[in-house]
């Protein structure tokens, strides 16, 4: 989701934390292993609690997908737009990525982090404890909508302060690895599990009751409070060190909320390095879009039906955590910033590939390739951010990408399905033989070549050799 122009000190010496553990040796020139870097980040006290607080967070984060699905279906049955109702939890949980991202940034660059995330998990806990108890649809909705207001805030705060955790720049690549295994892996077993486990606990005691269903949904929905609640004592008692840094904070004499905007909207784009990573980023998760829209005719274009369609997500993020963790062998032979071009490229020619796959296993193996270039380029992305990005404006940077994957993902999802729609099935007659193309084909297509020609274009602005040429000549 770089090494000639690191940075390395972030925030006036709010990075190291220097307890004397886990520094890798590197004057031998012996390239340190994946699990004795991954050791050496862990061995730093104030990342490694803030790894267990992401736990919490993501667990309540999955443990809310099921838990408020169940909820509504009961709370909505006698409405009659149970179906609506359903959709509306996944809508009021992304809306606010196009409202309050930007924001967030803002937040994150002026104020205390550490208060600012503390105040967004004491929000989010009581917004659940508050569902549970209030017990109606309306107020499910609207709460849920100002839980992802509070992700939408504590998101840029919590990944923009986490270099300021490291002892070194290097470590940053490590660190995005942790957080993403944690969110994507083993946050979301965990979650599922937990709510397994909720859901199960009346068979264990041999309860049965006509509103058992409900019970349980609203056990889930406290326990994701609580969650939540958790990690605000967590961050606010044990981990002070996210308020370290040198940032412009003070209220009287410092930039409003817009001008500070305005500013980092203007840093990305006149900035070579991030104005490739936010074209870049636009394209790929467009195509992401596109394939999320049309996936389940695809399944069916190849003569799968649900089985096809789940399978084809396993295979995508079995390859989102294959690219994961092969990213670090990659930017051993290509820096960030070409590395990150190079895998949008990629991800582009094999969803192509995808479009023209004639069986389910081919289109398997392809979709995981897919995912293991998506995976690549976000890791790098995010090192990137991380690395290259002074901490008074990195905030704003982290914002940025999560309101480009909320606005071009939903999008994106909505106008794949009507292209479908639009496009419609096709006969082809080659040597007198007719096929019937479905219209996902030329969709995925369509959407591989976007991929690919946005990668190129992203490739060239965050060339190293390109920007130092230009800079030798200027």
């Amino acid at each position: 989701m770089i090494v000639t122009l690191i940075i390395c000190d972030y925030g006036g010496g709010g990075g190291i934390q220097g307890d004397g553990v886990g520094v890798v040796a590197e004057e031998d020139g012996a390239e340190p292993s994946t699990a004795r870097r991954i050791r050496a980040v862990l061995a730093i006290g104030p990342f490694r609690r803030l790894w267990g607080a992401t736990f919490l967070c993501s667990v309540g984060d999955w443990l809310s997908l099921l838990a408020l699905t169940g909820l509504v279906t009961k709370l909505a049955a006698g409405y009659g737009w149970e179906g609506f109702a359903l959709s509306a939890v996944v809508l009021t949980q992304l809306l606010p990525g196009v409202l309050f991202a930007p924001l967030g940034g803002v937040l994150a660059d002026r104020f205390d982090r550490r208060k600012v995330m503390v105040a967004c998990d004491l929000a989010r806990g009581g917004l659940f404890l508050s569902i549970a108890f209030v017990g109606t649809a309306w107020w499910l909705f609207a709460a849920n909508f100002l839980v992802g207001c509070c992700a939408m805030l504590w998101i840029p705060a919590k990944d923009s302060a986490v270099p300021n955790l490291l002892r070194r720049p290097d470590q940053v690549e490590t660190a995005n690895q942790l957080g993403l295994v944690m969110t994507y892996g083993i946050a979301t077993v965990s979650g599922f599990s937990l709510y397994s486990l909720i859901a199960g606990i009346p068979g264990y005691l041999g309860v049965r009751d006509g509103d058992l269903e409900f019970r349980i949904a609203t056990i889930a929905v406290v326990v994701n409070g609580l969650l939540y609640l958790s990690s605000a004592v967590l961050i606010a008692v044990r981990i002070p060190e996210l308020s370290g840094r040198v940032a412009p904070r003070g209220r009287r004499g410092g930039p409003g909320f817009l001008v500070m905007m305005r500013d980092g909207l203007r840093y990305a784009w006149r900035t070579p390095l991030l104005r490739g990573l936010v074209i870049g980023m636009t394209g790929a998760f467009a195509a992401a879009g596109g394939v999320i829209g049309s996936a389940r005719l695809y399944a069916l274009s190849l003569g799968g039906g649900e089985s096809a369609y789940g399978t084809l997500f396993i295979a995508v993020f079995v390859g989102l955590a294959a690219g994961m963790a092969t990213a670090p062998k990659l930017s051993r032979r290509l820096t960030y910033n070409r590395l990150f071009g190079v895998t949008i490229v990629g991800a582009g020619l094999s969803l192509a590939v995808v479009s023209l796959a004639p069986h389910l296993w081919f289109a398997l193996v392809a979709v995981a390739v897919v995912g293991a270039c998506a995976g690549v380029a976000f890791l790098t992305g995010l090192t990137i951010i991380g690395t290259r990005v002074e901490d008074a404006m990195r905030g704003r940077m982290v914002a940025l990408v999560q309101s480009l994957m909320k606005v071009v993902l939903g999008l994106s999802t909505v106008v794949g399905p009507l292209l479908v729609t639009l496009v419609g099935p096709t006969a082809v007659t080659v040597f007198d033989r007719s096929f019937d193309i479905d219209a996902t084909r030329p969709v995925l297509l369509g959407a591989g070549v976007l991929a690919a020609v946005v990668g190129l274009v992203s490739y060239r602005q965050m060339d190293d050799r390109l920007l130092r040429s230009s800079s030798d000549g200027g």
